[in-house]
């Protein structure tokens, strides 16, 4: 069942960017057409690293904890550096900026209920306390404020100084989160407490580097990219 609520959440989630492109889209009247052929880039792009992933993964590579540490280095400093660029290149696309600010802020909302899944993924001996609500990762109430900042962001009087500070405090969230997992991981000893089962090193659960995180930071970047081009828009700036 645990394994089964990962991969419905991604599925829920990969529906939602896929909606939010294609609304978009559509709202600077870009034809089915086009709309049908970025949607399949989209999925083509996302499955085939996933793909790749899946691949590494069944030989066993990511189960070594030898150092360099290895799913850092090839799952999530690939999609950090994929994400910098991209939102960098595309920085004053219509289609990004068209996206209404509200979607990629309540999007953060899912960290809230991927940490229940941590929490009865830990249940079940796989994950230690240490990556859980209960113990030093405090993402739920991250994942909780989105819903609350969501709803300030729909408002157009919103203050886009606000909603980037809050962006900024996601992604310290969201880096310190990994710190737990990385170290958890690689380095045990440094919490005193168990480390992960094997069972984590295999997908569904490696969505969580290779999707879930790099998501949320894609979301969180692509917020400020948003609201700063309005912030300068509202101040006159260039």
């Amino acid at each position: 069942m645990i394994p089964l609520s990962y991969f419905l959440l991604f599925v829920v989630l990969l529906s939602i960017l896929l909606w939010m492109v294609n609304l978009s889209m559509k709202k600077l009247g870009r034809s089915p057409k086009n709309r049908q052929r970025a949607m399949g880039i989209i999925l083509a792009t996302l499955f085939g690293w996933l793909a790749i992933q899946f691949a590494i993964d069944q030989t066993g590579f990511y189960l070594s904890s030898a150092l360099p540490p290895r799913i850092p280095l090839l799952m999530i400093l690939p999609v950090f550096l994929f994400t910098g660029i991209f939102l960098f290149w595309k920085r004053n696309s219509e289609v990004l900026h068209a996206i209404p600010i509200y979607i990629p802020i309540a999007y953060q909302s899912f960290r809230a209920v991927i940490e229940v899944l941590f929490y009865f993924t830990f249940l079940q001996g796989i994950l230690p306390i240490q990556v859980t609500f209960e113990g030093a990762n405090y993402d739920v109430l991250l994942g909780i404020s989105a819903i609350v900042m969501g709803f300030y962001a729909y408002r157009s009087s919103a203050s886009k100084k606000i909603l980037i500070a809050w962006n900024f405090l996601g992604i310290g969230v969201i880096l310190f989160a990994a710190f737990t997992f990385v170290t958890s991981l690689y380095f045990p000893e440094f919490w005193g407490t168990g480390g992960f089962s094997d069972r984590f090193i295999h997908f569904p659960f490696l969505l969580l580097p290779s999707f879930f995180m790099p998501s949320a930071i894609f979301m969180h970047v692509l917020s400020i990219v948003q609201l700063s081009k309005q912030l300068k828009l509202e101040t006159g700036g260039a």
